[in-house]
């Protein structure tokens, strides 16, 4: 009778301690899991041209009125979306336009504008990708690229480049670690 007793206890022992591992396995296990989909999050990032300007490109010349006006803007728009508080980077071209037109917002939320080149449009998602992946990002570029930008993100193919000579219009592409790349066209400004 002592036997089956100590049978039965050791058995018991035996049962709670399998509990206990498997306990163990499925919170680590869990926990593994949240680290990954978190760390696999939805990039986002908004896409804009630069707003008028006095000359043309070439010249590197700055906003006029007009482009102060809607750089002005669209800071003001974009500052007003509790999402953009958390804007984690903004990224112009070395042209002055470009650099303009993110100023406003680039000192409302105190963050510095990384200078691109235009030209190297997979350089560019391939820094965004790897430096702000899960983050919101600014880009500020031309009608030109912003379109190629959109493409190579896989955004919506539907845009009509007149609407973005228009240089009112932002583009919030939402890059998810899974699933389809959302296109979202916005007009700020008249």
């Amino acid at each position: 009778m002592i036997d089956r007793m100590n049978e039965y206890k050791v058995k018991r022992k035996k049962r709670q301690l399998r509990r206990i591992i498997f306990a163990f396995i499925f919170i680590g296990f869990a926990t593994l899991l949240s680290w990954f989909f978190e760390s696999q999050a939805t990039t986002t990032i908004l896409l804009t041209t630069h707003t008028q300007i006095n000359s043309d490109l070439k010249s590197n010349s700055g906003l006029n009125k007009e482009g102060i006006k809607r750089a002005d803007k669209l800071q003001e728009m974009l500052q007003s979306i509790d999402v953009i508080a958390g804007l984690d980077a903004i990224y112009a071209t070395p042209l002055r336009a470009t650099q303009e037109t993110a100023e406003p917002l680039s000192k409302s939320l105190s963050i510095p504008i990384n200078i691109i080149e235009s030209q190297n449009v997979d350089g560019l998602i391939d820094t965004i990708m790897r430096k702000h992946k899960g983050k919101i990002i600014l880009v500020v570029t031309h009608p030109d690229t912003l379109l190629r930008l959109i493409m190579e993100l896989q955004g919506s193919k539907k845009i009509d480049q007149k609407t973005v000579d228009e240089l009112n219009q932002i583009f919030i592409v939402s890059v998810p670690w899974f699933g389809k790349v959302k296109t979202l066209q916005l007009q700020y400004g008249s």
